[in-house]
């Protein structure tokens, strides 16, 4: 149960860096809600490529 937990906060936690992330460059809502779609992938796409 507490590996279940942890993985569902991982997601959460990938969601919100990628939002956040995304605002701050774009400043924009709907590349924001793209990206919190994608999670992790664009956070690590913005800490390659960026």
């Amino acid at each position: 149960m507490a590996n279940r937990a942890a993985i569902h906060s991982g997601v959460g936690i990938g969601t919100v860096l990628a939002i956040i992330i995304s605002w701050t460059s774009n400043h924009s809502v709907l590349w924001a809600i793209l990206h919190g779609f994608l999670g992790w992938l664009y956070v690590i796409y913005y800490l390659l490529l960026k």
